[in-house]
């Protein structure tokens, strides 16, 4: 710890310093001036990419000069492929393998699973997604793969997801409606209007309202979804700009599942079910309301300098009846299940705030630029109270599965109450990056954070775990090959703490490792189009292992765990993004993974090795066409008689659009175009099914 300390503080001093001895430069450098510019990050463009995203280092950098492995959807994408919510997102992330239990879809990357996203560069802890968050109040999706702890600290390794919200830019009254229908009886009505509010348009304000209502493809079950999105944008003097917003989203679903469907019958053979058929009936539900505001600060110091503050708080209020099936079922009478019953009430608040001071310079005619600030995050159940139907091991017998009929049973003393105390996760950190022109080709890219998080619960049974001078470095190098390609390599390190305790009953220390890559990046057409092949390898260590038959001494229910060497993941990601003509767009990903634990034996095989994606849209005056394939390799758990393999499949999707008029279009969207049943979830003793053959339709029309 004390060499972490002494290293921390030289790695930030020596940075610091440096920011001081160019200070002069800065203050005697001529000021740019006030400049309109007008980005591909803001607007729809028509563009599979985008000039720079700062989601990796926070550094402004191009996706050619990131020294790691980034992608972007556009909002021209995510509208092409018909892209509306995140849960759908993850299926289109190359690289990404998914394992959808029921409304928790748990998504992993590089062998890792996603614990968090972020919203415009914070981080919300959420491990299984199962709030699906609406993205028609995104402007684009910034995609980094492998480790992100410079810009988030504690997390897996994996994937980082940064969700870019939309901003009020219009000085004149635009907008768009939406109207749609799909299949199962599925439609929904949306409108995007932004303008100025006073008649220089310094002020100017943007608001989002949408509704969808849906039946399914499995029987009972039913989606209402309703959104709210305001945002104003001020420029209160030539160097001041602030935005304020606020967004509502009230998810709620009824004949939801708990678990997958039986995958055994009672001779312990593989069960094919129809795709309509859930383990559920007519009082279950899973609602979400998610409450948000936020704001943000733009101040111009002096000349380029710029300051940013931001700040988002939400609350998060989940309601729960459920389902659990289980058992192995007789195929021929429906017999052999049994079910297990769950209510409760969850509320949730997050807080982030961000500080950051942004200072570009030149040195020898070479463009510089240095970032530094702080971030804090926290995350509080505020309340989780619920309970289990008659008790938490009364499993209730299934008569006929093909038929179920458990009614919820009013609250009793039988019920055994399930109630977790007020507890929170909170992340301070400083942190600074710089990129240094060290000649024109070449450019060091050279960050730390220093970290402090705590876990504490009003719970005396559970111990405040804390964790200071958490350090993550980050060290890359872009060299310039030619006018179009350049290589890179880079570094970090992993931090996770963890939950697991030894025999003295002592908390694990976090999970450490690092993470390296290496690769070569192409920008043609003047930055349109936008190619990579990047190589990686993570290691982890300290993770937490069963210490044999031994419990933990202050809680002998629990086993007890020791640190050992983790997880070594490697393998290879190639992207193509961008316009390869002015008619032509397209978005190629392919990425490999081999992941083995400390003992040689492979690691989460519920993850496919091997995933690809391809989409290609080509615009023929008022008429464009577009099809796309997502492919996943083979995946499995279990072993033996217990084995639940998936086998490589291919989804293949279709789009096409009319302009009707300049101001009206209407798109059809077609998703699993060939209707391929498949295995999109599998556990232990279940399985979910992949989503048959959607068919949408969307009229839109802009002005």
């Amino acid at each position: 710890m004390n060499g972490k300390k002494i290293l921390s503080l030289s790695l930030f001093t020596a940075m610091l310093l440096q920011v001081n001895l160019v200070a002069d430069d800065i203050k005697k450098s001529e000021s740019l001036g006030n400049v309109d510019v007008v980005s591909t990050n803001l607007e729809k463009t028509g563009s599979y990419t985008v000039e720079s995203m700062g989601s990796s280092t926070k550094l402004d950098l191009s996706i050619r000069h990131t020294p790691q492995s980034v992608s972007v959807f556009t909002a021209q994408e995510l509208e092409d492929k018909g892209i509306t919510s995140y849960q759908s997102l993850l299926a289109h992330v190359t690289g990404v393998s998914l394992d959808k239990w029921d409304e928790r879809l748990k998504a992993s990357a590089r062998g890792f699973d996603l614990d968090y996203y972020k919203v415009d560069g914070m981080p919300s802890y959420s491990t299984h997604n199962e709030r699906d968050i609406d993205l028609s109040t995104f402007e684009r999706v910034e995609i980094v793969r492998g480790a992100n702890g410079l810009t988030t600290g504690a997390g897996n390794p994996g994937i980082s997801i940064n969700l870019v919200r939309k901003r009020a830019t219009s000085k004149e009254l635009k907008g768009e409606l939406n109207a749609k229908v799909s299949s199962w009886n599925a439609y929904g009505l949306s409108a995007d209007v932004g303008s100025k509010l006073n008649e220089s348009g310094s002020v100017r304000a943007r608001v989002i309202l949408k509704h969808e209502d849906e039946d399914s493809y499995m029987d009972g079950y039913e989606k209402t979804n309703n959104l709210f999105y305001g945002v104003v944008d001020a420029d209160l003097s030539d160097s001041t700009t602030i935005s304020l917003g606020a967004s509502y989203q009230k998810l709620d679903r009824t004949g939801t599942r708990w678990g997958g469907l039986p995958a055994f019958d009672t001779s312990n053979n593989r069960i094919d079910l129809d795709r309509s058929k859930i383990g559920s009936e007519d009082w279950t539900k899973w609602n979400s309301e998610i409450k948000s505001v936020f704001a943000n600060l733009d101040q111009t110091l002096f000349n380029d300098v710029t300051l940013n503050a931001a700040y988002s708080h939400t609350q998060i209020n989940d309601e729960m009846a459920l389902l659990y099936v289980a058992g192995k079922l007789n195929t021929t009478d429906g017999s052999g299940l049994s079910a297990l019953s769950f209510e409760a009430d969850r509320e949730i608040k997050e807080d982030n705030f961000d500080l950051s001071v942004n200072i570009p310079f030149e040195v020898a005619n070479l463009t510089q630029e240095v970032v530094v600030g702080g971030s804090f995050n926290r995350s509080k159940t505020k309340k989780y109270e619920g309970r289990y139907v008659g008790g938490n091991r009364n499993y209730r017998t299934i008569t006929n599965f093909y038929n179920i009929n458990l009614p919820l049973t009013a609250p009793s003393s039988a019920d055994t109450p399930y109630s977790v105390k007020p507890e929170q996760t909170e992340q301070k950190a400083i942190y600074l990056a710089n990129k240094l022109s060290l000649s024109e080709k070449l450019k060091l890219i050279i960050g730390a954070r220093l970290s402090a998080w705590e876990y504490s619960s009003t719970d005396s049974a559970k111990a405040t775990r804390k964790f200071d001078n958490q350090l993550t470095p980050y060290l890359g190098l872009v060299y310039d090959l030619d006018e179009n390609h350049s290589v890179y390599t880079s570094y970090t390190s992993i931090f996770n703490p963890q939950n697991k305790q030894d025999v003295s009953g002592k908390y694990l220390d976090p999970i450490e490792g690092n993470s390296y890559e290496v690769g070569v990046k192409g920008e043609y057409f003047e930055g349109a189009l936008n190619t990579s092949l990047s190589l990686f390898r993570i290691e982890q260590d300290k993770v937490g292992e069963k210490d044999g038959s031994k419990k933990v001494s202050t809680n002998p229910k629990d086993d007890a765990y020791k640190s050992a060497e983790g997880v070594t993941s490697k393998g290879f990601e190639i992207d193509v993004a961008g316009k390869i003509t002015d008619n032509l767009s397209m978005n190629f990903g392919i990425a490999n993974f081999y992941a083995q634990d400390a003992k040689g034996k492979q690691f989460n095989t519920q993850a496919s090795r091997t995933t690809a994606n391809v989409f290609t849209r080509y615009r023929m005056k008022d008429l464009t066409l577009g099809g796309g394939l997502q492919y996943k390799s083979k995946f499995h758990t279990g072993d033996d008689t217990s084995r639940i393999e998936q086998k490589a499949y291919t989804i293949a999707n279709a789009m096409a659009g009319y302009s009707i008029n300049k101001n009206t279009n209407l798109q059809l969207n077609i998703s699993n175009l060939f209707d391929k049943k498949y295995y999109e979830g599998i556990g232990g003793n279940g399985m979910t099914y992949g989503d048959p053959r959607k068919i949408t339709a969307t009229l839109k029309y802009t002005f």
